[in-house]
């Protein structure tokens, strides 16, 4: 758990609701994923951290190199501002910031599209205005399909080795594309708690069926082209992702913070190293605390596992009937007797980045230290 008591006296004269990140806990969670990843390089997921200092910060470390985007807007800010191997994690749309892509080389060498169809290149294409060659990478479909159900996210129509190479071949023939890797995310093992042995058979199973249809996907593709990335695994599956030789890098951000939904996975735990502080604003009944905001609810399907947690005083938790709420977030249990107008009740988030669009900074604690690191939306970015 964080040092809430530390936290709190360093941050007294501050206003809640406000976001601390202990950088103690930042840096031993970063060097626990090198670690995982046993010498292969980590590409930082920026959706996970949302604050261009601590993405910084992570990528002095060694074992990290890169960073995936979530946005093109996003990575053309990061490679004007000096990032220089960004990959675009999702496809993208966006017609102005393509247009742009297109007419800046040296943001074009930085930047490498994620693509899963025909389409996006006929899209891209038709939107460029721009003579810049655009490098691209085919996402693949790293789902597990077993007893006819489909356990992952629906991400890419491509998934046998026959689709992925005809998709590189396309690239390859046409000049103002660049053929440079292939992705693989395996959510349901990236993102699935060890709360059951029916979750550890998937995630076993999953990554038998990954690393045999990985390895074919990629010899399939290298008969097209050379590969400069094979890009795999999230926060959740590093040790998995990294111990097949095919893979050349594999993304985590998430672990970087330690949010809720790490909690309870086997093989790591990551030090909680955020939380926000909520100032206790009534006393509506005996056991129960009300306090002001704090309902930053994470994105995913509609459940108690994105809700965020109090942490701080221990034995408080959410009311059922209520939730988080974005204007008063009750809280109950024996602690709450012990609470005053003005105290401060220290919560944890769900997931990672997402809860940093609520604020304009985060304040860093390191040791004894306090110090303010902006964050994309005190910067007045907003990629979402």
């Amino acid at each position: 758990m964080g040092d809430f008591d530390r936290y709190a006296r360093l941050t007294a004269s501050l206003d809640a609701p406000y976001a601390v990140i202990d950088l103690d806990a930042f840096r031993r969670n970063a060097d626990d994923l090198v670690r995982r990843a046993a010498g292969t390089p980590i590409r930082i997921a920026s959706k996970s951290v949302r604050c261009r200092a601590l993405i910084a910060a992570a990528l002095e470390r060694p074992g990290f190199h890169g960073v995936m985007s979530y946005a093109l807007p996003e990575a053309l800010w990061l490679a004007r501002n000096g990032v220089d191997d960004i990959l675009l994690g999702y496809p993208t749309t966006h017609r102005t910031a393509l247009r742009e892509l297109s007419e800046d080389a040296e943001a074009a060498a930085r930047i490498t599209l994620m693509i899963d169809s025909p389409e996006h290149l006929g899209y891209i294409k038709a939107t460029a205005t721009g003579s810049a060659r655009i490098q691209v990478c085919l996402d693949v479909d790293a789902s597990l399909r077993v007893f006819g159900q489909h356990l992952g996210v629906r991400r890419s129509p491509l998934r046998t080795p026959a689709d992925v190479a005809a998709l590189a071949r396309t690239v390859t023939a046409d000049d103002a594309f660049e053929l440079a890797g292939v992705m693989f995310y395996e959510a349901q093992i990236a993102g699935l708690p060890d709360t059951s042995p029916a979750v550890r058979w998937i995630k076993r199973r999953s990554a038998a069926e990954l690393a045999d249809r990985r390895g074919a996907v990629v010899d399939a593709v290298k008969q097209v082209g050379a590969l400069r990335i094979v890009n795999s695994g999230g926060t959740g599956s590093l040790e998995i992702s990294s111990a097949d030789p095919v893979v050349t890098e594999v993304t985590a951000g998430s672990g970087l913070y330690g949010p809720t939904l790490f909690d309870k996975y086997d093989v790591f735990q990551p030090a909680h190293a955020m939380a926000y502080a909520l100032d206790v604003v009534r006393r509506p009944a005996p056991r129960i605390a009300t306090l002001f905001g704090g309902g930053y609810v994470a994105s995913g399907p509609a459940k108690k596992s994105r809700l965020p947690l109090p942490a701080s005083p221990a034995g408080l938790k959410l009311l059922g009937t209520e939730g988080a709420g974005e204007v008063q977030t009750p809280v109950q249990g024996q602690s709450a007797d012990r609470l005053n107008l003005g105290d401060r009740v220290w919560m944890r988030y769900a997931k990672a980045g997402e809860m940093l669009e609520r604020f304009d900074v985060v304040h860093a604690i390191d040791g004894e230290q306090l110090t303010s690191l902006v964050t994309y939306r005190g910067e007045g970015k907003n990629f979402g």
